[in-house]
């Protein structure tokens, strides 16, 4: 699998990605009912932001991007978010996507990565972020509305780079 940084070309594609994620509701605070355009200003990262893509056998698997978490003071600590496409999820994408990713932040010089929103039912994500460092800081009790299980926790997850 390669990872390399997004190119204009790969649009099409994460926005497949995007909406498949989106749509299922499970993971992701984003409405579903966003524009093509509004999802993209929120995916594609500014700079000093990056957004990358996951690539196996020519096909778009993946796709990540990592950031400030907050401007000015904050700057110093990094987020990150993942998406791995439904038909390439259990083939460790998520892992290389999140080894990478934490790889670029180390190298752009965070101090830290904090991820503000991870679904406490997402137990799959849960266990890949701390089997790679990360631990749970806090839980917002109630604070996503998952369509099948209700009200669930998000957490908010953490690792010193």
């Amino acid at each position: 699998m390669d990872i390399r940084e997004f190119e204009e070309t790969d649009w099409p594609a994460v926005w497949a990605i995007y909406q498949t994620v989106v749509n299922a509701g499970e993971t992701y605070t984003y409405d579903p009912a966003w524009s093509e355009a509004r999802a993209r200003e929120v995916w594609i990262e500014p700079q000093p932001g990056r957004t990358f893509v996951a690539v196996e056998s020519g096909r778009i698997v993946g796709t990540a991007h990592v950031g400030p978490n907050k401007p000015g003071r904050g700057s110093h600590v990094a987020t990150a978010s993942f998406m791995v496409d439904s038909t390439a999820r259990g083939l460790g994408v998520g892992r290389s996507l999140g080894t990478h990713i934490l790889d670029v932040a180390r190298a752009d010089g965070y101090h830290s990565m904090q991820f503000n929103a991870v679904v406490e039912s997402n137990t799959s994500a849960v266990r890949l972020w701390q089997d790679l460092g990360f631990e749970i800081i806090g839980t917002v009790p109630a604070a996503f509305d998952h369509p099948t299980l209700g009200l669930v926790g998000l957490h908010i997850m953490y690792q010193r780079l």
